[in-house]
């Protein structure tokens, strides 16, 4: 349960695997700032569940039984749009890191993800950004450069694959060497361009449609 008036970052755990969901909640629980309130086996039970006592951040599985874990992202995100998904997964392939992103996930890390780059991308996606493996990172920017767009300028390009790397608007600025407010400018070309929404809308139509 939460606390009232904490600064804790809430955190739930959607995984089939018995020894990963409990041991995931331990390390969440052993950091200040963070606390693991609820974990599920399946996305039906997390999807009754998780709108009595919504968390922050829900770690989602994506091979689960039953629903696979990015259609529990899809339905999750109709009951509970302000809740941020990361997915934890063993999967590398470009169409479910795609499928996964357009669901509405916000992020994306590998299982053998260190317990402390874990920690920093719950607490990352929480201010605004979008985690991703460092793997999964390249394997994006990768596919970006395969197929140069027309539509977007260099330095809508230039956004887009920070954006792509998990960064949030602050340090896009900082590595771009410009203000957030001109980053606000491109982002908003950028989503005008793509016809999207959203930041994770965004990354997944580039990965799809090779726009970068």
């Amino acid at each position: 349960m939460k606390e009232a008036n904490s600064k804790m970052i809430y955190v739930s755990l959607v995984e089939d695997d018995e020894e990963i969901r409990n041991s995931i909640p331990i390390l969440i629980n052993s950091k200040d700032g963070f606390k693991c309130i609820s974990t599920f086996a399946d996305c039906e039970t997390a999807l009754k569940e998780l709108p009595k006592d919504p968390p922050d951040v829900v770690l989602m599985d994506i091979s689960l039984p039953g629903m696979n874990g990015i259609e529990g992202v899809k339905r999750l995100r109709e009951k509970l749009p302000d809740v941020d998904v990361i997915m934890l997964t063993v999967h590398k392939d470009d169409e479910l890191i795609f499928e996964s992103l357009c669901a509405g996930a916000c992020g994306y890390l590998m299982k053998n993800t260190s317990p402390e780059k874990l920690l920093d991308s719950i607490k990352d996606v929480y201010e605004g950004g979008a985690p991703m493996s460092t793997n999964i990172a390249r394997r994006i920017v990768t596919s970006f450069r395969a197929t140069p767009s027309e539509e977007l300028t260099y330095r809508e390009r230039d956004v887009l694959v920070q954006l792509c790397k998990g960064q949030s608007y602050k340090m896009i600025a900082e590595t771009l060497f410009i203000s957030e407010e001109t980053i606000h400018f491109h982002i908003k070309n950028i989503y005008k361009k793509l016809q999207v929404h959203s930041k994770s809308e965004a990354v997944a139509k580039a990965i799809k449609q090779k726009l970068v």
